[in-house]
């Protein structure tokens, strides 16, 4: 076999489990079709939380899972996860002051919380946290989850897996799958999504995180059978549209609020990008085109409407700078409300075909670390020869290794070391890569050592770094996957850069490879 585990899907499931299953031991390529993060993991409401909400469907497994899971990912990477304060206004004909207490309580008990403050009931006449919202709020809650830049944490992720000995192949569609003619593992088509070359791998076991498109990959390979010696026992999926938009900055501060709707759903308010405001999400069923998945009209005037029923500044479709869509792949539990799908994930195993494939159904960003642990869990029975134990519950993503944790600390110690650098940009590489900016500055001593500028404060060095460190590819890979500089850099800029980079590409591949791309 070439390899022990084949991983379908680039998401920050796929990615998870192939992190988990390299860092036990075992031999593992992972494949994307497109770029890494480019559908539902780059397109959530960017929070590690527990879902208060999710206890009003009694959902409390997931809760104190989601909880503790706050609690690990936080530690394992404080430059992209970090705790946000939480407003909740109370609006007493929604739902009752005390079930919100009890509801908080319940919160800040369920997941062994260490790191975040408690929740705290709020006097708004007294307390400036209410200044935005309209008068007719009297009193609400304040509670904290944290914040995750969540297409960066599915490239960490990806990054520790390659460190850990895994191949990482974006842009790699995987087409079908076929048993090998002993029944021992998978043969594995594969197919270049740049060049449409064709090629075949095998491996002992596959995981099918392929999200959206997780039944597809079955059916495809005709792995779902319907007959009365083969029923079909595979979940099926319920696809969810969630869709939000960035509007100019709505308020001054760097708390979110969490506002209550008349049809029982929320909308988040979050600081964004330091001059702007994200709002969302949307709950749609959807059943079209997993790939193509846009924000309708009737999603924006929601948003906006569900904000102007609370803030006194007002934001309408012309006010929206920016605004992003996904699919959520969600175990299709029955349920009619879209809003009440269960976030929770499922991991299907199945042997009928000779070779074991699992497939993974729902899940949600905050559970992901669990979900690999669990399936990898669950792999090991096929490798009863080793010895394979999990690790990443304690362990560090990569740029995370910042003494306690302490990022303002850690920003200090930079700025005294690259003097030479704007302290903007000295910061935003600091959040963004964390303690693996010296690698990025690696033999930089002047702003004459980053190389071209391609301007926007945006240089060589640092293209150079993603090209060769974070599978990017692409000027889309660059400025809205590996950070959301497509917000703030002019139309001249992405220009020049869009004409650099593909002798930057060529100039990468005479450096060190850091990994396997379709493309090479």
């Amino acid at each position: 076999m070439d390899y022990d585990l084949c991983v379908v899907g680039g998401g920050i499931n796929g990615v998870g489990i192939a992190r988990d299953a390299a860092g036990r031991g075992l031999s593992v390529l992972l494949i994307e079709a497109q770029d890494l993060a480019s559908a539902t993991s780059s397109a959530s409401t960017k929070l590690v939380h527990g879902g208060l909400r999710y206890l009003e469907n009694y959902e409390f497994k997931l809760v104190r899972e989601s909880l503790g899971e706050r609690e690990i990912l936080l530690k394992s990477a404080p430059h992209i996860i970090w705790p946000l304060k939480f407003v909740l206004p109370h609006d007493n004909h929604l739902r009752p002051y005390w079930m919100i207490k009890t509801g908080l309580f319940l919160y800040d008990s369920l997941g062994g919380r260490k790191k975040l403050p408690r929740s705290d009931a709020l006097d708004f006449a007294t307390s400036t946290l209410s200044d935005p919202l309209k008068d007719k709020y009297e009193r609400g809650f304040s509670y904290s989850d944290c914040w995750v830049e969540d297409s960066r944490l599915v490239v960490l992720n990806a990054m520790d897996a390659y460190e850990h000995g895994a191949t990482i192949m974006p842009r790699t569609a995987c087409t079908y799958l076929v048993p090998t003619q002993d029944k021992k593992g998978w043969q594995v088509h594969l197919q270049n999504m740049l060049n449409g070359d064709e090629f075949l791998v095998t491996a002992k076991t596959v995981v099918n995180a392929a999200g959206p498109w997780v039944r597809k990959l079955l059916e495809g390979s005709n792995l779902t059978p319907n007959t009365e010696d083969q029923p079909d026992y595979v979940p099926h999926v319920r696809l969810i549209k969630g869709s939000h938009i960035v509007v100019p900055q709505l308020y001054v501060g760097h708390h979110a609020y969490i506002l209550q709707q008349e049809d029982g759903r929320i909308t988040f308010t979050i600081p964004y990008e330091k001059k702007y405001t994200l709002i969302g999400t949307t709950d749609v069923s959807f059943d079209g085109d997993a790939s193509n998945v846009e924000i309708s009209n009737e999603e924006i005037t929601y948003l906006c409407e569900a904000v102007n029923k609370s803030f006194k500044k007002k934001v309408n479709a012309s006010d929206v700078v920016w605004s992003y869509s996904g699919v959520r792949s969600l175990v299709d539990d029955g349920k009619e409300t879209a809003s009440k799908v269960t976030r929770d994930y499922k991991l299907y195993i199945d042997e009928r075909f000779g070779p074991p494939i699992l497939s993974v159904f729902g899940g949600k960003i905050t559970t992901y670390r669990a979900l690999a642990e669990h399936a990898v869990d669950r792999l090991t029975t096929f490798y009863p020869t080793r010895t394979l134990m999990p690790w990443t519950a304690q362990a560090i993503l990569p740029g995370g290794d910042i003494m306690k944790g302490d990022f303002d600390a850690f920003v200090k110690n930079q700025a005294a070391r690259y003097t030479f650098i704007p302290e903007k940009l000295l910061y935003r590489y600091a959040r963004s890569y964390g303690t693996r900016l010296s690698t990025l500055l690696e033999g930089v001593n002047k702003m004459g050592d980053m190389g071209q500028d391609f301007g926007d404060h945006i240089y060589e060095a640092e293209i150079l770094y993603l090209l060769n460190y974070e599978f990017a590819y692409d000027v889309e890979d660059i400025l809205w996957r590996r950070s959301k500089l497509g917000l703030h850099i002019s139309d001249e800029t992405k220009r020049t850069l869009s004409e650099a980079l593909p002798d930057l590409i060529e100039k990468s591949k005479g450096q060190k490879k850091r990994y396997k791309h379709a493309a090479a």
